[in-house]
């Protein structure tokens, strides 16, 4: 870890006194001389007053209602901003006032004179012209967007503003009962135009009052050249066509910051709403947009350059606080990636004050709160230093001047010594910088490796020089990864992406072929580089025509580390991700780097999540609520695999997580669904799922079935017929594959009467079933699966029922022997159905595996629960051996060695299957486990003796 990553800020410790303030602020020394000319008692109760003074938005207005024209406005609003200046000065030397509210009472001023210039000067234009109009008669507003810090509430003391001028349709000016003259008719255009060009110098010219704020323009369509104002209609054609990346991010900041003047509330928001609308689509995307990372790389490039640039030509030497590396814009950065990338599908992250964007970044986890926290501490302090720097001179500057004398009176006003001020402002600067770095590739990472010319054309001609490279690189089979990387420039979707894209992609190629080693996982499972290779293209092949994913991977360094560990480690994760490649983007979320075996097992913050994010899709668009649904289980997932994959679960631990997360997605499964069903008499069902097998006795593995049955207990006359119908909805919604995947494999077979069954019973029946009373119901395998049954999801109540219901069944009395029979031959059935005719070891299926262990505890649990009731508790099989054993129905001993056989078991088969398709059976050398073969053998004995066999 970089030094870096351990800077804290210092403590300041501000002890200027209010008389002494204008010894470090000349605007504030040259301020109060001009309104007293000596100093007295009336100097002194001003400044006691500037220290008292608190300036809300109401105040502020207030203050500002005093003028009601033009010229007397200009007068007020000047010295009111020196006023305000004066005691935000006074107040931050003195340590009175917090970052947070300077950065506020200068963004409500700026918001206030914005409001109140646009009042009077439209009102005095429309004394003479009339009100614009649309074509439909509705009265026209100024919209102005405050771009920027203003946009964000986070106004510097001395910054500009960045405007944009809009009005919503256009028309014409027509006379109204409040405005009855109209000495010409005027367009909606040109009378906003004239209104701009009052309320600029209204605003920022300077006179013996001073000056409100500089105001910047550039940033309207088409910069300086473009019109002064435009209607929605213009921007939306103009971001549609000419659009630039960098107005993005700009966007990104931008509010409306004007009030109505001559529309009502209701038509001035609808106004507002339109303008948003056309906005929102073009800054956020609805997918995950990877390709604005490297649009913000160059961007950021090009200012470090200027930046460089301006110092190298400028007259003064310094250190930029806000442009510099490590500065105030590399933390926006940081915090507009994430928003650009992930607003369109996640709203929350689209908060302008970068404070507050920060805060949402760490608790939607895509990066560490702690880093999160140190963002923020550096913001804070880079933005006071800043604000230090502008009360000198009230000049719109962020440069550190080198000068020692100014330094140290900037370095007061701080409340450090220079040489604080120094080691504060470089571990800051590195701290940023580090994490700046981390998120974005900002070094070239072309390699020297002579690579031939053609190859990435699929040029056949470059083979031989390729597979001499490939050779000097290490590879076993040069000639085959060779064929991999031409047939990768072969492929139709690498054909058809756009040059840039396609360049991207070769890097990636040939980053792989350089960096293969660093992606092998060392474990015994170790792959071979060319199998690597060959997952590594097949991951490129499913991605070459989604260029936002290659831009992740190009972009985000730690992003291509950590899905070169994947592919690595797991065959299966592979294939899961190459059907999911929306999961890269997971790679990138800090939570998965702190889940682990002490992790409790609580989908609390998942279920939140993911309906959080369903409600802000309409109700009526079931296939993207499937769609969502689908890719936050994935997400979840994938996350737990992650972790698995470093080796930060035990595999029980690993099944609990899995097993409450299909638990939470069953439950919205359930609450999206029942919404669907047409006919419904309550807003939620009396409706529950039990779970069987693998859930049931949260052992899920990632690719498990679900052993379910359906129930409901409901006495409305049309209880059967809808939750019939809620039953086949519910089943689409768990098992149809979208273009997200599907949810579950789902087996619905161990419900009342099997295949020919309902698919879904009422609790009653249910009930009738199981206790077989007049011999049409339950076999004795089917009490045998009820050992491993438990409530999964839905109606609590149902829930209740069933778990004492299941109790009742089990702690029936049953003939030892009797019992003993019905379950070998089940046993019987399962070995002939999953024969194995080779040497190795079947660690599921053969005798002395995982299913002997199973089905003993099974039968224990039926035929010994009337006399031990704790052994009805679904505690899995590990636990319920240690408890048979305590009962005595296990040796001394036995119950615990037996556990760890069954756990040994199944952490191989949960190795082996994270690589190897489910179609291959877990087999091995029997000495891998013979101590255990042999002693389950011995258990199976003890259990079932020969007088009951």
């Amino acid at each position: 870890m970089p030094q870096s990553a351990l800077w804290e800020p210092a403590v300041p410790a501000k002890n200027i006194p209010a008389s002494n303030v204008g010894e470090y602020s000349s605007y504030f020394r040259n301020s109060l001389n001009a309104m007293f000319r000596e100093e007295g008692e009336e100097r002194n109760r001003f400044l006691q007053q500037l220290q008292e003074d608190r300036w809300t938005a109401d105040r502020i207005r207030e203050e500002l209602d005093r003028a009601q024209d033009a010229e007397s406005l200009g007068t007020v609003m000047r010295k009111l901003r020196r006023r305000i200046m004066m005691g935000l000065i006074l107040r931050d030397i003195t340590g009175s006032i917090e970052f947070a509210e300077v950065v506020q009472v200068m963004s409500d001023f700026a918001e206030a004179v914005i409001q109140k210039t646009v009042y009077v000067h439209a009102v005095e234009l429309a004394e003479r012209f009339g009100v614009p109009h649309s074509s439909l008669g509705v009265p026209q507003d100024l919209l102005v967007v405050g771009m920027g810090k203003l946009g964000g509430r986070e106004l510097n003391v001395s910054s500009d503003i960045d405007l944009i001028f809009f009005y919503d349709e256009d028309g014409e000016c027509k006379p109204t009962e409040r405005f009855p003259k109209q000495r010409k008719i005027l367009t909606n255009r040109e009378f906003y135009e004239r209104l701009s060009k009052k309320i600029i110098p209204a605003i920022s010219d300077i006179t013996y009052d001073g000056f409100v704020f500089r105001v910047d323009m550039r940033l309207r369509p088409n910069g300086d050249s473009g019109p002064i104002v435009g209607s929605s209609e213009m921007l939306e054609e103009y971001l549609m066509t000419q659009g630039r990346d960098w107005e993005r991010f700009a966007w990104s900041k931008g509010r409306i910051v004007s009030a109505p003047v001559f529309t009502s509330q209701e038509q001035f928001e609808t106004q507002a709403k339109n303008l948003k609308d056309i906005v929102r689509p073009f800054v956020y995307r609805k997918y995950l947009d990877f390709g604005a990372i490297s649009a913000l790389t160059d961007l950021h490039a090009k200012i470090r350059a200027a930046t460089k640039q301006k110092a190298l030509t400028g007259l003064k030497n310094g250190t930029n606080v806000k442009l510099g590396r490590g500065g105030i814009r590399e933390i926006e950065f940081i915090v507009q990636t994430f928003q650009v990338i992930r607003g369109g599908r996640n709203p929350k992250i689209r908060e302008r004050s970068t404070l507050k964007a920060l805060d949402v970044i760490a608790k939607e986890g895509l990066m560490e709160p702690s880093k999160v926290e140190r963002l923020k501490q550096a913001y804070v302090f880079l933005r006071n230093l800043e604000h230090a720097i502008q009360y000198v001179d009230d000049q719109q500057t962020q440069l550190l001047p080198d000068n020692p004398e100014q330094k140290a009176k900037i370095a007061a006003m701080m409340g450090f010594t220079p040489e604080v001020l120094e080691e504060q402002l470089k571990e800051a600067n590195n701290f940023v910088a580090d994490s700046f770095d981390a998120i974005f590739q900002t070094k070239s990472d072309e390699t020297a490796d002579p690579w031939p010319i053609g190859w990435e054309r699929g040029d056949e001609a470059s083979r031989p020089a390729l597979v001499e490279l490939l050779q000097m690189k290490g590879f076993v089979k040069p000639d085959e990864v060779a064929s991999a990387l031409l047939g990768l420039t072969r492929l139709r979707t690498f054909r058809m992406i756009n040059p840039s894209a396609k360049e991207r992609l070769i890097k990636l190629a040939k980053k792989v072929i350089s960096n293969i080693d660093n992606f092998i996982a060392p474990n015994k499972n170790k792959i071979s580089k060319e199998e690597l290779i060959e997952r590594f293209f097949n991951l490129f092949g499913a991605i070459a025509g989604r260029s936002t994913y290659v831009s992740l991977l190009s972009q985000y360094p730690q992003a291509m580390l950590k899905v070169g560990k994947v592919l690595g480690a797991s065959k299966w994760a592979t294939d899961y991700l190459i059907r999911h490649p929306i999961l890269l983007d997971e790679l990138l979320d800090e939570r998965i780097t702190y889940v682990d075996d002490y992790t409790p097992v609580d989908t609390t913050g998942y279920m939140d999540r993911t309906r959080d994010r369903l409600a802000q899709v309409d109700e009526n668009d079931q296939e993207t609520r499937m769609n969502l649904l689908r890719e936050c289980h994935h997400a979840r997932l994938f996350r737990l695999l992650i972790a698995d994959l470093e080796g930060r679960f035990s595999v029980e631990r690993l099944a609990d997580h899995l097993s409450a997360l299909a638990d939470s997605t069953l439950e919205i499964a359930i609450e999206e669904a029942w919404k669907t069903v047409p006919g419904i008499f309550r807003d939620i069902p009396k409706f529950g799922i039990v779970a069987y097998g693998k859930l049931g006795g949260k052992e899920l593995g990632y690719a498990s079935d679900l052993d379910l049955i359906f129930l409901y207990d409901d006495d409305h006359p049309d209880a059967e017929k809808i939750y019939i119908r809620f039953a086949r909805r519910l089943m689409n919604w768990l098992t149809v594959t979208t273009s997200s995947g599907v949810l579950f494999d789902i087996d619905m077979r161990l419900r009342p009467n099997g295949e020919s069954g309902m698919l879904v019973s009422s609790l009653d029946a249910y009930k009738k079933y199981e206790r077989n009373e007049d011999g049409t119901g339950a076999w004795l395998w089917e009490h045998q699966a009820l050992t491993r049954g438990r409530f999964s999801a839905g109606d609590v109540d149902i829930g209740r029922e069933f778990e004492q219901f299941r109790k009742e069944i089990l702690a029936k009395p049953r003939d030892p022997k009797e019992t003993a029979e019905e379950v070998l031959k089940m046993r019987q059935r399962m070995r002939d159905g999953h024969p194995n005719t080779t040497s190795l070891f079947d660690v599921k299926h053969d005798q002395g595996g995982m299913v002997d262990i199973e089905f003993m505890v099974q039968y224990l649990v039926l035929a010994h629960a009337s006399e031990h009731p704790e052994l009805m508790n679904n505690f899995g099989n590990i636990k319920l051996l240690s408890m048979m054993e305590e009962a005595g129905l296990l040796p001394e001993g036995r119950g615990l060695e037996i556990g760890d056989a069954y756990r040994r078991y199944r952490k191989f088969q949960h190795e082996f299957r994270l690589n190897a398709p489910d179609s291959i059976p877990v087999r091995v050398e029997r000495e891998e486990f013979e101590q255990e073969i042999a002693l389950v053998k011995e258990t199976w004995n003890y259990v079932f003796p020969s007088d009951i066999k």
